[in-house]
């Protein structure tokens, strides 16, 4: 920022603070919009110093509000939450996964963003007696077109939601905004690809791709495997397993979820041939990966966490995230391997990829808190929009984008898209995210991960047929479905 600008501010905030907070001698149409408001502001992942420069803007166009910016552990944080709002000292503003907003909106901790939200804006009038002044404006909020033109597709199936306004009536409402959206991606080990004579990364789950992982696993005399050509057909110590299986799924044609209903285990009404069940045909190619009679044996549960075995040179194919590769680097920077997109289904017309992200949301609690009904006629409803405000202003294009080169995370703006394609670590993980989609893991989707946990284990050590264990899990996640009906 020019060095003038900064000093405005400062002289802005200063005169602001001397005169009582900026009420002495102001129109009382303005002093119920610059009372001072305090947002308390939880995340997880990234630190202050990620999200200061956004922050710090916003505060000094608005010096009235202070954000207190507080860091969870993601195994302590949805507990830390629910803990929290259930005592009223629950955060402002949070973020939360993409597959938790349909719970939260449901459970009415979360509020929708309003139509209008009118904010007080400070500058400085008179050359010689300097004066600070108001202006009011209406900060112009996103509408449902706006999220499907400026984000990436599956930003709006997760963050618009169907629900009743405070006249009883049911209408599209937004109750989150995204800052980066992440897309499961293949990393591959070059040098054991050079050894086994494997000139590029597989493109398409086929044949090839078989062949492939094949000549990339070794087992010892006693035939354990001691190199791993990919991390797939197990759980716990695959890395996001759930997704991978999920993508397999979805790529095959299965329609994971339909409104309410689960359905990831039916044949979809627009195939014609009624005896392909892509769900259960999925299920079948991911768990022979770890069943010791297929070609393909390349997994089991007594092997390493597939992101240390990829690290610890043992692993030549591994599907994760981006936020992956700080984690790699770190701790093999001597580790000689690339990056490369998901593979596909040959021959079908269209890529599917997987989304996987956090999304900022403004707690609906904020109206009934209160300290903040204590603080006078119309103050709580003023800070839910300051909150509101905030969020969209850290999502716009240019705000964010000071915190996406920080984190070196994938936008989910599509204007950004194209600069982060030409950036070696982020191209392959941004070129997917036009056709990244993610589905509604039910009311819980710990108990969902835990499920497919239940689902894959009980098909790799033959208890359970396919088709049984399929439909048994399926069951199992839309009651937690129905819990919220």
């Amino acid at each position: 920022m020019p060095k003038k600008i900064i000093i405005l501010f400062t002289l802005i905030t200063t005169l602001f603070f001397m005169a009582g907070c900026g009420l002495s001698g102001v129109d009382s149409s303005v002093k119920r919009y610059i009372r001072p408001v305090t947002l308390n502001y939880w995340r997880v992942w990234d630190g202050p110093d990620d999200f200061g420069e956004i922050i710090n803007a916003y505060t000094r166009a608005h010096p009235f509000v202070k954000i207190n910016y507080r860091k969870l552990r993601y195994e302590e944080y949805e507990q830390a939450l629910i803990e929290a709002f259930a005592t009223d000292r629950g955060p402002d503003i949070f973020s939360i996964h993409n597959t938790w907003t349909r719970k939260y909106q449901e459970k009415g901790l979360i509020a929708p963003m309003p139509a209008n939200v009118k904010m007080a804006f400070p500058f400085v009038k008179g050359s010689i007696k300097k004066e600070v002044k108001w202006e009011l404006k209406n900060s112009p909020m996103p509408v449902t077109h706006k999220i499907k033109s400026e984000f990436v597709d599956v930003v709006y199936g997760d963050i618009v939601i169907m629900s009743r306004d405070s006249d009883g009536q049911y209408k599209e409402n937004i109750f989150a905004l995204p800052l980066s959206v992440d897309t499961l991606a293949m990393y591959y080990n070059k040098d054991l690809f050079n050894n086994a004579g494997i000139i590029s990364a597989p493109e398409y789950w086929n044949r090839e791709f078989q062949q492939d992982i094949k000549k990339l696993t070794k087992q010892n005399n006693k035939g354990e495997i001691v190199q791993s050509g990919a991390a797939l057909g197990g759980s716990d110590n695959i890395e996001r397993f759930t997704d991978i299986l999920a993508l397999l799924m979805m790529q095959s044609g299965a329609e994971m979820m339909n409104k309410k209903q689960v359905t990831f285990h039916q044949i979809p009404g627009s195939f014609v041939d009624k005896s392909y069940n892509p769900g259960i045909d999925a299920l079948r190619f991911y768990s022979d990966f770890s069943n010791p009679a297929k070609e393909v044996y390349s997994w089991n549960s007594a092997l390493q966490n597939s992101l240390d075995m990829f690290i610890n040179n043992k692993l030549a194919i591994m599907f994760g995230y981006s936020y992956m590769l700080p984690e790699i680097k770190a701790r093999a920077p001597k580790l000689n391997f690339a990056l490369a997109s998901m593979p596909q289904i040959e021959g079908d017309s269209f890529d599917v990829n997987f989304a996987n992200y956090w999304v900022e949301a403004v707690s609906s609690k904020i109206l009934t808190n209160a300290d903040n009904i204590a603080q006078g006629s119309g103050y709580a409803k003023q800070k839910l929009n300051t909150a509101w405000d905030f969020v969209r202003f850290a999502a716009e294009a240019k705000y964010v984008k000071t915190y996406l080169d920080k984190t070196g995370k994938p936008t989910a703006r599509r204007s950004l898209i194209k600069e982060q394609s030409e950036n070696p670590e982020l191209a392959v993980f941004a070129d997917q995210l036009l056709t990244a989609k993610s589905w509604y893991k039910g009311g819980d989707s710990n108990a969902m991960e835990l499920i497919f946990k239940e689902m894959i284990d009980s098909v790799i050590t033959g208890q359970v047929e396919l088709q049984k264990a399929i439909y048994l899990a399926a069951s199992k996640i839309q009651q937690t479905v129905n819990t919220f009906d």
